[in-house]
């Protein structure tokens, strides 16, 4: 339920983001203060149980009093198992140390800190802006999503889409990269699984939010995804090449 008050009481919700980042930054460098058994237990229930997670979501809004995580263990095991898996490729496929390290930095950033910061941009402001349901009346408490929880929702996506499109896909890329129709047709479809599902998980991200509505908007991509998939295949687009090529290119 939802607490009747003054609307001026969401200028006090807005006030706590600037310590919850600094408290949020400040358990970066301290690893003991991390809950690592519980980050794992989420990532593996991402893969097999996703709504179960956001069930802990609620759980979490009605203890902390917060919808995003105050623990960033999530997105620092992420970001670690993203530079072990981008090393075993570089491993396996580069040619240069040097090279290698700035692969690791690329993908780190562009694949999923900088990426995932420009998709929960456009997430909160389209949320906040276009979402809300609107307040019945003034005494209602005005509720906003946090730009750290649109964060959160990436990273909770990213991660089952990690899984497939940088593990998995490791110990197929042999078979990917090569030509022929097999190989076109594999990698187009765990490419566009991996697309889906990523899509699927920002769908529960929001939709667990009671103040939203429209929710499904999240789930309009997914079937962009699934009309473009045959139309790669019989253009020929292979989808493991072409990212393979752009930092591996003299190895394939």
């Amino acid at each position: 339920m939802l607490p009747t008050t003054s609307r001026s009481r969401s200028s006090s919700s807005s006030s706590r983001a600037n310590p919850l980042f600094l408290q949020y930054f400040r358990r970066i460098v301290k690893w003991q203060q991390m809950d690592v058994e519980y980050t794992f237990w989420q990532m593996l229930n991402l893969c097999t149980s996703p709504k179960v997670v956001y069930q802990h979501t609620k759980y979490h809004k009605q203890t902390k009093n917060q919808w995003a995580r105050d623990d960033p263990a999530f997105i620092v095991i992420c970001s670690l198992l993203l530079a072990v898996a981008t090393v075993a490729y570089c491993a396996t496929y580069d040619h240069s140390g040097s090279h290698a390290v700035v692969v690791v930095v690329s993908v780190l950033l562009s694949h999923f800190l900088i990426t995932g910061a420009v998709i929960a941009t456009c997430c909160w402001f389209l949320t906040n802006s276009y979402l809300r349901e609107e307040a019945p009346n003034s005494h209602v408490v005005e509720q906003r999503v946090e730009w750290l929880y649109t964060f959160d929702v990436h990273c909770n996506s990213f991660f089952p889409m990690f899984v497939l499109l940088y593990v998995i896909h490791y110990f197929l890329s042999p078979l990917l990269i090569t030509h022929g129709f097999i190989p076109l047709l594999l990698s187009n479809l765990l490419f566009m699984v991996g697309a889906s599902y990523y899509h699927y998980l920002n769908f529960l991200g929001y939709d667990v939010l009671p103040f939203l509505e429209r929710t499904t908007f999240f789930l309009y991509p997914i079937g962009v995804v699934i009309v473009l998939s045959p139309i790669l295949i019989l253009s020929g687009f292979n989808p493991s090449r072409y990212f393979m090529n752009m930092y591996f290119s003299q190895r394939l």
